[in-house]
């Protein structure tokens, strides 16, 4: 839409942010090969052709493999805000403990290491309040 960020990533991504009036509808293109998701912040929509449940606000939609996203605002009254996030996969192995998510086990193990110590990144994770 002409607009360009300011943040530039190696892969190429999407972060769009939409809002749709009542009864509008919208179609955006999405490179087939990349994984998408939509995240409602507002409202609620109808995603795609084959889903007809509308999807509310605090909820996301993780999009298979298509040229797009097709999606509807069927309330006569009520805004739908939602942010779409789109990218080319990484195809990179991931490891997972807890919250951390990384690439190899070392560094899942560096990573709880740095926590346990308060160090690289986590200097004040002792004072962190979760709200």
């Amino acid at each position: 839409m002409g607009v360009r960020s300011p943040v530039y990533t190696r892969p190429p991504t999407m972060y769009l942010d939409f809002t749709l009036i009542p009864r509008s509808e919208d179609h955006q293109h999405i490179p087939e090969s990349w994984n998408a998701f939509a995240y409602i912040i507002e409202g609620e929509g109808v995603f795609g052709y084959q889903n007809k449940t509308p999807i509310s606000a605090n909820h996301e939609v993780v999009f298979g493999p298509g040229d797009g996203v097709s999606v509807w605002n069927k309330s006569s009254s009520k805004t739908l805000r939602f942010d779409l996030i789109a990218g080319q996969p990484l195809n990179e192995p991931v490891v997972q403990y807890g919250p951390f998510v990384m690439n190899t086990q070392a560094e899942i193990d560096q990573t709880i290491k740095d926590y346990h110590y308060s160090q690289n990144g986590f200097d004040m994770a002792k004072y962190w309040i979760s709200h």
